[in-house]
């Protein structure tokens, strides 16, 4: 397997902390407000980013199985962590913890790292297990985060009007049934990707700039930061080591269940906030200080964790 080093991650760094200048600059100096992009993320770009990922990737049983299990990992975690934090935190609060502790930035930060450590086939394998994080962020971590403001039904009823699940469906149906989309569709398709990683980064900028140094909330704050960069690396090392133990593990998906544990906070905490008015700027500062502590730590994890699990 490769090795890694802190240069490695400074591209994607610089591009996405680049796009949070911008977004920052968008809301001092243009007064753009940041609620109207995370409605556009949340109902537009994001569910045919998704249905475009489904579609190319040729999904199989073992592939939607990798899916499957992800979300049902990324679910329960959520599901404790928000039993736990209603005891010290606000609802809003242990609604933001909660659905934040279940996802990561697996695609804008932890992708470009996939590419440069995986071949093809662990890059697929990469690809579907971030696909079952970001059905759990549109799904149960969207129901957890809707309880910090609304009733079980409001919060229900808001799930249902997510397109992002139809969208997922829809895939499947498509590759299901074997169904060619016309080249020019799927051209026109590519385009969001690159727009969810955009304003997905620029949102986390609209949402600092509304922000001053007193809003700052280091025991939320540290309680992010010990599930992402302490509780996931370990759940994740336990987890590879559990199943080499069990079956033949292929090194390329141990290493994309690693890397999974990783990655920084995911920026769409900062989406889903915004769209449900909780705490988003909590999110945001919680975000850009994992993302800002990503490039010393994911080095060092990773080289550690492939040497525990006999991967280097």
């Amino acid at each position: 397997m490769t090795s890694i080093d802190p240069g490695t991650l400074m591209g994607p760094l610089w591009t996405l902390l680049a796009y949070i200048a911008l977004g920052w600059l968008a809301a001092r100096r243009l007064a753009v407000d940041p609620r109207p992009v995370a409605t556009l993320l949340i109902y537009l770009i994001a569910p045919l980013t998704f249905f475009r990922g489904l579609v190319q990737g040729g999904p199989t049983p073992d592939y939607l199985l990798l899916t499957a299990a992800l979300f049902t990992v990324a679910s329960l975690i959520a599901v404790l962590v928000h039993r736990l934090a209603r005891h010290g935190f606000a609802p809003q609060e242990s609604a933001l913890l909660a659905f934040s502790s279940g996802t990561g930035n697996t695609g804008y930060f932890g992708l470009p790292v996939a590419l440069v450590l995986l071949p093809p086939q662990g890059v697929t394998l990469y690809l579907f297990g971030v696909l079952g994080v970001t059905l759990y962020e549109f799904t149960v971590g969207f129901y957890l985060s809707a309880r910090g403001q609304f009733s079980v039904r409001q919060s229900l009823a808001k799930i249902v009007r997510l397109p992002l699940i139809y969208a997922f469906l829809a895939a499947l149906l498509v590759s299901g049934a074997d169904i060619t989309l016309p080249e020019a569709m799927m051209e026109g398709l590519a385009a969001f990707p690159a727009a969810y990683t955009l304003l997905g980064m620029m949102i986390i900028g609209m949402t600092l700039g509304r922000v001053n140094i007193r809003q700052l909330d280091w025991r939320f704050i540290g309680v992010c930061l010990a599930i992402r960069y302490a509780f996931w690396p370990l759940l994740a090392l336990a987890g590879v080591m559990g199943l080499q133990a069990l079956v033949p593990l292929p090194g390329e998906l141990a290493l994309a269940l690693l890397l999974v544990g990783v990655v920084p906070m995911a920026a769409n905490v900062v989406v889903v906030a915004m769209e449900l008015g909780i705490a988003p700027e909590k999110g945001a500062l919680a975000v850009l200080i994992t993302t800002l502590a990503a490039p010393l730590l994911i080095p060092f994890y990773l080289t550690l964790m492939m040497r525990v699990a006999g991967l280097s």
